[in-house]
């Protein structure tokens, strides 16, 4: 087995950890911030295959982590993971790739697909994942790296899961953000999600009931690396959200965030190189707006190139 070496503590990265761990490999995660201030915290994190790419590779990967999200919803409390119904109005069936055949809870309606997905709650996903990481034997650091090859110092393999990071890390010049704003209101009595999203839009209307909080979202706004929550665009989202659920207007603000989602010019980015000084690299980024969706998919076809 190899001591591995994995940069980067988001759900990828800890995942990716996670499997590494119970193969047997010695692992550690090295992260310039906690899970809970990486941009996957930010997450709405409804599984759904959401601007990301290849498409002829993201099926699978969604399914396997899909498959994986529905045996972790059987204990909510501990994973985070729930199986949620709701609405993606405008949806069509046909539309989708041939993965959407083997999601057997979607069903055509006259607004959308309606549908019963895993939805996580991503804070308590995280510690979760980082409990898991440390029990399977890995372990768990503060810090950063000054280059890929430099995080190979005592590490037979570096797993490269920095997500935006990889555009000035690797260096990569494909990778670009596309910011998310969200709005966390107290739920006045919500019980399924909606989404309702534009391709050729930055503006999305979607909400997610959480455990203590409804999030509502967002935008979808590429190039733009601003992490500071704009206050009109906070306003708009609320009212978008209201004009679908009108008791939204009058729930209280509790929150507000941005995530920028790692897009990359050519879809996910998973393949090996040799570091210039000896050891192997593995590459798992370039996720978008799907990271959550297939991260069990990508962390293990990540893990098979380890060796």
């Amino acid at each position: 087995m190899s001591d591995v070496r994995v940069v980067g503590g988001g759900v990828m990265g800890l995942t990716t950890a996670l499997v590494l761990a119970r193969e047997g490999h010695r692992v550690r995660v090295v992260s310039a911030d906690p899970a809970s201030a990486t941009t996957s915290a930010v997450a709405g994190a409804l599984w759904w295959p959401y601007r990301i790419e290849p498409l002829d590779l993201v099926g699978d990967w969604a399914l396997t982590t899909l498959r994986w999200y529905e045996e972790l919803a059987a204990r909510p409390g501990e994973t985070g993971v729930r199986l949620v119904g709701g609405l993606h109005r405008g949806e069509r069936l046909a539309a989708l790739g041939s993965w959407a055949g083997q999601v057997e809870s979607l069903v055509q309606s006259a607004e959308g697909l309606r549908c019963r997905l895993p939805l996580l709650d991503m804070p308590a996903h995280l510690r979760w994942l980082e409990d898991r990481v440390t029990a399977a034997g890995g372990t768990l650091e503060r810090g950063t790296v000054a280059s890929l090859g430099a995080a190979a110092d005592g590490a037979d393999v570096v797993v490269n899961c920095t997500g935006i990071g990889a555009a000035s890390l690797v260096p990569d010049a494909g990778v670009r953000p596309v910011r998310g704003q969200l709005v966390l209101v107290e739920n006045p009595g919500i019980e399924e999600w909606f989404t309702e999203a534009d391709p050729a839009s930055s503006e999305t209307t979607y909400f997610f009931p959480q455990p203590g909080r409804l999030v509502l979202g967002g935008t979808a706004v590429a190039g733009d690396w601003s992490t500071v929550p704009d206050p009109d665009t906070a306003r708009a989202i609320v009212e978008r959200c209201a004009r679908v659920r009108p008791e939204i207007a009058g729930a209280r603000i509790i929150g507000h965030r941005v995530g920028l989602r790692p897009a990359r010019e050519g879809g996910v980015r998973i393949e090996a190189e040799p570091l210039p000084g000896g050891g192997r690299l593995v590459h798992n980024y370039g996720h978008g707006g799907a990271g959550v969706t297939v991260a069990l998919g990508c962390a293990r076809a990540a893990a098979a190139l380890v060796d």
